[in-house]
């Protein structure tokens, strides 16, 4: 059955200024991703579809909350992978830390998350449930973190949920096919043409 477009939310991970911009924290540390480059325009294709019919626009932002001292409080396990993330990036309420600038006047509700998944310690299921949503397509970044960890997440809350194969993207062309056939077993995969085209 062909689920209402009021009931559908796209989910838009992590697409933010510190991981895209060429001054944000990324590019900084050499850890820009091409392929991440390219997808803010892609999604607001989708945003703008999934607004048209009624649905909702949600976006993760991941935070990299101060401590007392205002130092970043940084899990070891991301330190170890990206040691060049300093004071200041990802910092709540920041510009890094914002929405890229294409997606930001498309999304209804941003929530700040501090691990892979967008719905690990955030309110996104509450905003999801209260907003009546029962389908989430999932893009961003990256395929097989963020990506992976909130489909997964959405699976096991019973969202029927959606992959735009195209409106994510890895660092490497070959994790990002893995893990796009791997989310392949409890979500549907579709490009967002595809996707889009569905809604009307």
């Amino acid at each position: 059955m062909k689920p209402s477009p009021k009931k559908i939310a796209l989910i838009i991970v992590d697409l933010q200024n510190d991981f895209l911009a060429p001054e944000g924290a990324y590019a900084r540390g050499g850890a820009a991703s091409a392929a991440a480059r390219e997808l803010p325009g892609r999604v607001a294709g989708v945003a703008r579809a999934v607004k048209a019919g009624g649905g909702l626009v949600a976006a993760s932002q991941f935070t990299l909350w101060p401590d007392a001292q205002g130092e970043p409080m940084i899990s070891p396990h991301l330190l170890a992978l990206r040691p060049f993330l300093r004071r200041g990036d990802f910092a709540p309420g920041s510009a890094g830390q914002a929405n890229v600038p294409e997606l930001q006047p498309l999304i209804d509700v941003s929530v700040c998350k501090v691990a892979y998944s967008a719905f690990f310690n955030t309110q996104l299921d509450w905003v999801l449930r209260h907003a009546g949503i029962n389908t989430v397509a999932v893009c961003g970044i990256v395929t097989n973190g963020g990506v992976a960890s909130t489909v997964r997440d959405a699976h096991m809350r019973e969202y029927h949920t959606i992959v735009l194969s195209d409106g994510c993207a890895a660092f490497k062309p070959e994790i990002h096919a893995t893990a796009l056939a791997d989310m392949g077993s409890i979500a549907q995969v579709m490009r967002c043409e595809e996707f889009i085209q569905s809604l009307s």
